[in-house]
């Protein structure tokens, strides 16, 4: 994997990219933008967590992602009775050693995907808070580390559904991104129609980038070159959602940063090295709509967080002169 930042290194990180885009797409049919979002994700350091109504592909797409760069994978299926034990692990008394032994929980691994998430009481959701953070679980006040690369993926059934729970503001703000798959046209469905009888699964397929492959994309993304009137064009892009009519609250700092850490990783994608406008443009509304608290009554009328974002993108103006490149 590349270690450099002249333009053979920008190339090698786009061909990369596309190589897992393109393993994915194999299983996961006609859905390249969100594919490509999710990819972005896991390059950036951040979480994601993917909403739609069942049967669109959610953990299918996360199963691919993992095993397309040959990472460990564990799967928890969130219901109404998961405890917070039984994402982190818990430590048990060993009564022929004498000694307390922690078990690690499914957390453990490189990609860990939380399907239905919204379905378990806020309680346990909130069990995924310290580890998105700071990669680390701290049960009986001893911290225990996670794997690196470490992705969250979770899958979120729409909140007006049965059984589910909202999750909490705090832990919203925890995911990087928010992507909807939606459904596939006609044509993708008839592919997955074929796949289904041919026998292709997520399973079957080849890894193309290892784990060491991926943190080595995750330091070269972060080197992409951002200019001044770039970042700011993204704190202006990020107060402007706090001033907005329709909004209770606005996107924070923590926003701004994972808009930049993914408008960086937009730009390596496109053998680029460094970030413009558009770049930023694209990922606003994944980035940061799902970090913003509409008001009651424009609920109500039907106002959503992307419509929020639409409108700042429209209020800031774009700088036509990058500087400092």
């Amino acid at each position: 994997m590349p270690e450099r930042q002249d333009d053979a290194g920008w190339g090698d990180f786009a061909a990369a990219f596309q190589a897992v885009v393109d393993n994915v797409g194999l299983v996961i049919r006609g859905k390249t933008d969100a594919v490509s979002q999710a990819l972005t994700c896991l390059l950036s350091g951040g979480h994601l967590l993917l909403e739609d109504v069942p049967g669109l592909g959610k953990t299918s797409l996360a199963r691919a992602l993992a095993a397309s760069v040959e990472a460990s994978c564990h799967r928890v299926q969130f219901t109404p009775d998961l405890l917070p034990s039984d994402i982190t692990g818990v430590t048990v008394y060993h009564q022929g050693s004498d000694a307390f032994t922690f078990h690690e929980g499914p957390v453990f691994a490189h990609v860990v995907v939380a399907d239905e998430v919204n379905r378990a009481s806020p309680k346990t959701q909130s069990a995924l808070l310290e580890v998105m953070e700071e990669n680390r679980v701290t049960v009986d006040a001893v911290s225990h580390w996670v794997p690196r690369p470490f992705f969250v993926v979770a899958t979120q059934n729409p909140v007006d559904m049965d059984g589910t729970y909202p999750l909490p503001e705090a832990q919203l703000d925890r995911f990087l991104m928010r992507v909807r798959v939606g459904y596939p046209d006609r044509a993708a469905e008839l592919a997955i129609l074929r796949d289904r009888r041919s026998g292709l699964r997520v399973e079957d397929l080849q890894p193309v980038l290892t784990t060491d492959d991926v943190l080595a994309l995750v330091a070269l993304a972060a080197q992409v070159h951002v200019a001044d009137n770039v970042s700011g064009y993204v704190v202006d892009l990020v107060t402007a959602t706090r001033s907005l009519p329709g909004l209770r609250l606005g996107a924070s700092p923590r926003g701004s940063i994972a808009l930049l850490r993914a408008a960086q990783v937009q730009a390596a994608a496109a053998g680029r090295a460094f970030v413009i406008p558009e770049d930023v443009q694209r990922l606003a509304a994944p980035v940061l709509a799902h970090r913003l608290l509409v008001t009651p009554d424009a609920e109500l009328r039907g106002y959503t967080g992307e419509q929020a974002v639409a409108e700042a993108l429209a209020a800031v103006p774009v700088p036509r002169t990058l500087t400092g490149v």
